[in-house]
């Protein structure tokens, strides 16, 4: 059974940062991609960030230079470093398991001004 735990979330001023952890319990986990999405209030959920298994990374426009995608095989972690965070940044953040239906149940980010 695949199971997606993300944490770190909280309450940050602008400009700060945070770092949002995903655990994964899955024995393929050095060899799937790993996703971190958003969804903010009225919004459609938004890739953030994904990293392969050649440690590949992609980000959303949004984001690139900002935040930054990581990986530990070992431990099964995936990590999202968010620096200089801006309100527009306020939104659930989820990881996601490659392509598939398997998500996090999401951490609270919120960007205060």
């Amino acid at each position: 059974q695949v199971q997606l735990v993300e944490s770190g979330g909280g309450l940050v001023q602008a400009g700060g940062s945070l770092r949002l952890s995903c655990a994964a319990s899955i024995s393929t986990f050095s060899i799937n991609v790993i996703g971190w999405y958003r969804q903010a209030p009225g919004n459609q959920r938004e890739l953030v960030a994904s990293i392969d298994r050649y440690y590949r990374t992609t980000y959303g426009d949004s984001v690139k230079g900002r935040f930054t995608i990581s990986r530990d095989n070992a431990k099964k972690m995936v990590y999202l470093q968010m620096n200089s965070l801006k309100p527009e940044d306020t939104a659930v953040y989820y990881c996601r398991l490659g392509q598939s239906d398997f998500w996090g149940q999401g951490t609270q980010v919120t960007v205060s001004s």
